[in-house]
């Protein structure tokens, strides 16, 4: 098989373009309590660096107001997730409570994730349709555990992960629209990481990202995943899950040039950071059932002296 993108692409711009013209929420009340909102925001930060190490480095980038602003989107997709993996109760209940919560302008002053990411998007002016497709995509993991094609896979990455993205690249800033559907495209390579080194995972919880059709063409099924089978076939369908998803990366990394300039660095370590997870993958000859791929703590630093040159000197070029 080749690698072969963009037949996608214009139905997840079409979703981007609906969610940006979604009315704003304004959400004065709870910013006046400054006191309320430093105790959120901190709460915030405090859940970034517990849950995600990589973002937490890639954020602390960042000047300080964005800083605490894309830490509480964190925590906003953090808790959200939350509610669809944790066991027991009604998750569907508990998302739609939450989401009543996380989009009113009056958020109640004991949820300090709701009230920091009230302030955010009042701040930033993130349209809430983002915020909409975002619940929408993580609640979709209650219902469907299968895609059928990678067209079908990249539409649940858009809900869960470009959302984010371009959320982000309000809080960052941009210079023009023409940023989205390299936000877009971003969000969809960050997922597909995830995706490849969490099939084990995936598995054990009933899931399954990888498309079926692909699978198929490779000669697998989902008894080989069941079985954790690393032969060649598999290799051979990692490699091209891995090329296919560089790829992205490299498309994606010429929207960056169109951020503010004291934003680049910052999302430039993220996509950099994800991305070393698949070499990750491959020193362990793609074995993703026992081995949970990861970049450590000095390996992100030391990527830090080329990004730096690069978000300043070098050309994202289109």
């Amino acid at each position: 098989m080749t690698v072969q993108i963009h037949t996608w692409e214009s139905s997840l711009l079409s979703l981007a373009q609906e969610a940006r013209h979604s009315p704003l929420i304004s959400s004065a009340h709870s910013v006046k309590n400054r006191a309320l909102l430093k105790q959120a925001h901190i709460h915030c930060r405090d859940v970034t660096a517990a849950h995600s190490r990589s973002f937490y480095l890639a954020s602390a980038l960042l000047p300080p107001n964005k800083r605490q602003a894309v830490r509480a989107l964190y925590a906003f997709c953090r808790t959200t997730d939350d509610l669809v993996d944790q066991p027991g109760g009604d998750p569907q209940a508990a998302l739609a409570a939450w989401q009543r919560r996380v989009l009113s302008p009056h958020p109640p002053a004991d949820d300090w994730v709701a009230v920091a990411w009230a302030d955010t998007r009042t701040r930033y002016e993130i349209p809430p349709g983002y915020s909409v497709q975002l619940l929408n995509g993580v609640a979709r993991d209650l219902a469907q555990q299968r895609y059928q094609t990678f067209d079908d896979l990249t539409t649940y990455a858009y809900g869960v992960a470009s959302t984010v993205g371009l959320m982000s690249m309000h809080i960052v800033g941009f210079a023009h629209p023409e940023a989205v559907p390299y936000a877009i495209k971003l969000g969809v390579a960050l997922q597909l990481t995830n995706i490849l080194r969490d099939v084990g995972e995936d598995w054990q919880t009933g899931r399954v990202y990888l498309p079926q059709d692909e699978l198929a063409a490779f000669g697998l099924s989902e008894s080989d995943l069941a079985r954790g089978q690393v032969d060649e076939r598999w290799r051979s369908f990692m490699k091209f899950q891995i090329a296919r998803n560089r790829q992205l990366y490299t498309e994606a990394r010429p929207g960056i040039a169109l951020l503010d300039r004291d934003g680049r660095l910052a999302i430039a370590a993220a996509a950099d950071f994800y991305q070393a997870i698949l070499a990750d993958i491959e020193a362990h000859n793609y074995d993703v059932f026992q081995h949970r791929a990861h970049v450590s703590g000095w390996g992100k630093l030391s990527h830090l002296p080329r990004l730096w040159w690069q978000a300043n000197f070098g050309h994202w070029r289109r």
